[in-house]
């Protein structure tokens, strides 16, 4: 259990959700689907407007693997991804110990929403966000474009830029992105531009 519990403080703490998941250059081979297999989670104090947590869940692929492709964009190695916890595990435990089912989260765009549902329903796992799955996620690509008054939605690197804001750690590692994707979260707070829970 993380220092506030479970329970997030009543909308006072954001998850912020970044995954990564097996990927290829071109079509994925036959029979493989596009799965997690990393989970990375950094956690918004929205009073104290402090990213206050980050958290790195690995994710053991059960229908495709980790492509030379997937390695150079990420990082993640196939063994790397061997040695993580099944999917089901890795909902549990954002359930469990980071209050996915309670507090509100977010993510850079609509991918990491759709691909929780996709997965979930293929492999008859509980969804472990709030529900609906709608509302409980705020999409904060498309808030950063508002508030910024553009007309089309950057990708987290150009925000970052566009914010002032340095890139810390590697773009397209889960763990690194959600930070990255918090620091532009508290940018929105701070401009009284982040949806209220």
């Amino acid at each position: 259990m993380d220092r506030y519990g479970t329970g997030g403080g009543h909308g006072r703490l954001l998850n912020v959700i970044d995954v990564e998941a097996t990927c290829w250059a071109g079509q994925p081979p036959p029979g493989a689907v596009s799965e997690v297999v990393e989970i990375g989670l950094a956690v918004v104090d929205l009073v104290a407007r402090e990213r206050v947590e980050r958290h790195r869940v690995m994710v053991r692929p059960a229908r495709s693997r980790v492509s030379a492709f997937c390695t150079e964009l990420t990082g993640i190695t196939q063994a790397e991804a061997d040695a993580g916890m099944s999917f089901a595990d890795a909902c549990d435990t954002l359930v469990r110990l980071h209050g996915a089912a309670v507090r509100p989260w977010a993510s850079w765009g609509d991918y990491d929403r759709h691909q929780f549902v996709r997965q979930c329903a293929a492999d008859g796992v509980p969804y472990p966000f709030g529900r609906p799955a709608e509302r409980a996620h705020t999409n904060a690509k498309a808030v950063f474009a508002g508030a910024h008054g553009l007309r089309k939605r950057p990708g987290m690197a150009q925000a970052l830029d566009l914010a002032g804001l340095p890139l810390e750690g590697r773009h397209h590692r889960g763990v690194d992105d959600a930070w990255n994707i918090a620091k532009l979260v508290l940018g929105l707070v701070e401009r009284g531009a982040w949806p209220v829970p």
